[in-house]
């Protein structure tokens, strides 16, 4: 797995200077996480799309990439339950509603492989992954400074997580997988569209730091996709 994905500019400086891996004090508690007839239907849809793929002999580079997924759409889901806690704002409850379907998808594929679960039973703001668990220290700290920060946040995660996603898509080449995080894809690009129309409405303009500028433009300037889980 590799690490570098995960330091783009400040935001990695940042994350290499903390250097614990606690879970910090993020002064909020989360709200429980909530499934509702929609998301259960997308997610019943995706199952059985995949029951209809066979599964295909996978490599540690792909068994790393789906444990890591699991726990980076935690990291996404738990940020916005918190952030949602402190700032009121629709938008995080109902991207970490989308996130825990992220998560629910990729452990269809965990248990499809038997992988272990590295969020499984875990509480808000726990990682497994150190790397994650500094991502969320660092990000929880800058989205409880205001609700720019927060939205922020919300955007740079997004944005981290298309290209870790791109990036995983790329090096397999199980069906099932790619079907998977294809799904994650689409609501990731949605997610960063939601982020972005908020930001706008603050009168910010957010800089990408992981993906390029050309993509970025191409998703904000693009309309809401249909289909994802």
């Amino acid at each position: 797995m590799q690490r570098r994905l995960f330091l783009g500019s400040a935001l990695g400086a940042a994350l290499l200077a903390l250097g614990g891996c606690g879970g910090g004090d993020t002064s909020v508690a989360a709200a429980p996480a909530t499934t509702d007839a929609a998301s259960a239907t997308a997610l019943a849809a995706l199952s059985a799309q995949l029951d209809a793929t066979p599964p295909s002999t996978l490599s540690d580079t792909e068994a790393q990439a789906l444990v890591f997924m699991r726990e980076e759409e935690k990291l996404a889901r738990d940020v916005y339950q918190l952030l949602y806690a402190q700032w009121g704002q629709k938008v995080f409850n109902n991207i970490a509603a989308s996130e825990q379907q992220h998560m629910d998808a990729v452990a269809l594929l965990l248990t499809r492989y038997n992988l272990p679960d590295p969020a499984a039973n875990t509480a808000t703001g726990v990682f497994a992954d150190p790397a994650l668990q500094q991502m969320f220290n660092t990000l929880m700290a800058q989205g409880q400074t205001s609700l720019i920060g927060a939205l922020t946040v919300g955007a740079t995660i997004e944005d981290l997580d298309i290209l870790d996603l791109e990036q995983r898509i790329a090096a397999t080449d199980n069906a099932d997988i790619a079907l998977v995080f294809g799904e994650l894809m689409k609501g990731s690009r949605n997610h960063m569209r939601s982020f972005i129309s908020q930001l706008t409405k603050q009168g910010v303009t957010y800089t990408p730091q992981y993906i390029t500028q050309a993509e970025f433009d191409a998703i904000v300037n693009s309309p809401m996709e249909t289909g994802s889980v």
